[in-house]
């Protein structure tokens, strides 16, 4: 009689972090920079809460709320095509980078749009101190969005290659965490400029 024989178990493979360490410490170190402006946002409309929240009924919701969902849906594609591209199938992943880049461009859009819908009504960045934090707080983004698509564009141009070595791949995974820290950003804009009441 024999005893029971031990199944084979493959080794798992050692996890690792996406990008390079100089990486994540742009990414924390812009949190950090931006978690000081929310802070900076909330003493401002804890001193004059019935200006804040009467300008915050004058933004458009609806925009803001398309906006959301445009960046969650370009992270999800930024994700397909980080897979596709780790697999080698460089066809989906071109077009799923391309479908951020779309997604972004309409987010960019958007937010034109409201800007001048904001300022001829008369809502402009010296109209109150609500409207200085909205236009400074979502320009900061914008920027980072406009870096974002051009991060994007970088991993654009690295899906046609056959094949990345390891410093290409940390930069287009860089790339990728850059842009999801753009839509993480929007979360908590989105929040803290068009719901808290």
């Amino acid at each position: 009689m024999t005893g029971p024989t031990a199944t084979a178990v493959p080794p798992r493979a050692a996890r690792r972090t996406p990008g390079e360490a100089g990486t994540w410490v742009f990414l924390f170190g812009d949190m950090l920079v931006f978690g000081a402006f929310f802070v900076t946002f909330l003493v401002e409309r804890s001193k004059a809460p019935e200006v804040f929240d009467a300008a915050r009924t004058t933004l458009h919701i609806g925009v803001g709320v398309v906006n959301t969902l445009v960046l969650l849906t370009s992270s999800l594609f930024v994700v397909l095509a980080l897979s596709a591209i780790r697999a080698g199938a460089n066809a989906i992943g071109t077009r799923a980078v391309a479908a951020a880049v779309v997604c972004g461009l309409g987010f960019v859009g958007l937010k034109v749009f409201e800007y001048v819908s904001l300022a001829s009504a008369g809502h402009g960045p010296g109209a109150n101190h609500f409207y200085l934090y909205y236009f400074i707080l979502t320009g900061l983004h914008l920027f980072h969005v406009c870096l974002g698509l051009a991060a994007l564009t970088f991993v654009l141009t690295q899906t046609r290659r056959s094949e990345l070595g390891a410093t290409r791949t940390a930069l287009v995974e860089g790339a990728t965490c850059f842009w999801h820290l753009v839509d993480l950003l929007w979360i908590f804009l989105f929040a803290l400029l068009y719901l808290v009441s």
